[in-house]
């Protein structure tokens, strides 16, 4: 998994620096790292957030990919910050950018990680054949690596491989084919023809009406010992100003509610049930932001007791960002505070 993948800007050289050192207060001795996921960062471009009706000529849209049914919610959740770290970014061009990532942690080894991206620039477009390679490699040798292809104007291929040190850790290959109101994709995890093991996934989601997308997940597992399948069905309603999303299957449930107060204020409620591992979350996030000072509050609140905000500052004139973090997880007794400056 990537920290982050920005859209790349114009053709000017750009220099970025991000600063950020966080400290460990133990009032016993949260994780370093929250199973609360934040905000979802993907180096391929988001789908469309909300809008669930062509006006232009009267036809449903494409409804997207299934993995971001709940990205509206989860956007607003605030992102930890931990240990010392120091990234500087480089723009070559306008389509490649590469990055160098030093991080001092308190609960995990020191780390440095070298990112490159290499995207289509604005000239492309999706009927050429320039396709968008992101690659990062840390200091202990692993690899993450993630390839898009547009095939054609609607069919695109993906790739994702990433290794542990000198092992494989997973090796993926996903096609996508986006309808007029429709999406379909298949994903082939791990295929290892020697140990007779492979995971399949077959998205599939329908606009249904101007408000309402109904769809589904099927994944399928086969090895040596087991072999099965789990079917999920997915829903999502939209309004004017707040999206309903709920999945459902024999493998759980996950539900998520997501309101735009106002231009200023969002806020979106998660429930997630497991039945693999018989837990039950809930989780409230916020976000708030105040153009005239150039601020950016967000915030959660789960029912393991974790209660977090991050704030983020623009310092404007100048090219920078302050961060302020700070987390409680008042059930094991642990404080993380964190603070931040991103320059560029």
């Amino acid at each position: 998994a990537f920290h982050s993948c920005s859209s790349l800007n114009a053709c000017t050289d750009q220099l970025c620096v991000v600063l950020s050192f966080g400290f460990w207060v133990p009032m016993g001795s949260v994780l370093a790292l929250s199973t609360r996921p934040g905000r979802q960062n993907s180096p391929f471009p988001q789908d469309r957030p909300l809008s669930r009706w062509d006006r232009r000529d009267g036809r449903l849209p494409n409804p997207g990919s299934f993995d971001g049914l709940h990205r509206n919610c989860k956007d607003l959740f605030p992102q930890q910050i931990e240990g010392v770290k120091l990234v500087i970014n480089k723009t070559l061009s306008s389509f490649f950018k590469v990055s160098h990532t030093f991080h001092l942690s308190a609960v995990a080894p020191s780390s440095y990680r070298f990112h490159a991206e290499h995207l289509q620039s604005d000239t492309d477009s999706k009927q050429t054949d320039s396709p968008m390679l992101i690659g990062e490699m840390d200091s202990s040798g692993s690899l993450n690596a993630h390839s898009l292809f547009h095939l054609s104007e609607k069919i695109r291929a993906k790739a994702v491989f990433q290794t542990q040190q000198a092992q494989f850790v997973t090796w993926q290959f996903e096609t996508e084919y986006r309808g007029s109101d429709f999406t379909a994709a298949v994903t082939m995890a791990n295929p290892d023809i020697l140990r007779e093991s492979v995971i399949m996934v077959a998205h599939f989601l329908q606009s249904v009406s101007p408000q309402l997308v109904l769809g589904g997940e099927l994944v399928y597992h086969r090895g040596r010992a087991e072999e099965g399948g789990i079917l999920t069905l997915a829903g999502q309603y939209s309004g004017p100003n707040w999206v309903a999303t709920l999945n459902a299957g024999k493998g759980g449930a996950h539900a998520s509610y997501y309101h735009r107060a106002n231009k200023q204020i969002q806020v979106g409620v998660e429930f997630e049930v497991s039945t693999r591992t018989q837990e039950t979350t809930f989780s409230f996030g916020y976000q708030m932001e105040l153009p005239e000072a150039k601020m950016v509050f967000r915030g959660m609140l789960d029912s393991r007791c974790i209660i977090g905000g991050v704030l983020e500052k623009r310092l404007y004139p100048l090219p920078a960002t302050l961060i302020m973090g700070a987390f409680v997880n008042h059930r094991a007794d642990k404080l993380q505070v964190g603070l931040g400056v991103n320059v560029g």
